[in-house]
């Protein structure tokens, strides 16, 4: 079944995050992942929302999507999406 990653970031340290978006699809690709949004500028529509930049990914399943999330490659290239941002990852079940 497929699945869905939303991730809702906020950025504090640009360079080092620009560093990992260098490397990322090489590896999200290897492992299949498709990106179906990416937005520093969301439209909030409703409620309030913190963050800077919203990034919706889909994968076959749950399992592609940890092989991906727990891949050494990948591992290694967030560490700096660690220390350059904030916030939250879902997963989602497609329907």
């Amino acid at each position: 079944m497929t699945v869905y990653a939303l991730a809702q970031i906020s950025i504090h340290d640009r360079g080092r995050y620009d560093a990992y978006v260098a490397r990322f699809m090489e590896v999200f690709v290897k492992y299949g992942g498709r990106l179906l949004a990416v937005d520093e500028q969301p439209e909030v529509i409703e409620g309030e929302w913190p963050y800077d930049k919203v990034i919706l990914m889909s994968f076959q399943d749950r399992e592609a999507f940890e092989a991906w999330a727990y891949s050494p490659e990948y591992q290694e290239i967030s560490k700096d999406r660690v220390a350059a941002t904030t916030g939250v990852v879902i997963l989602a079940k497609g329907l």
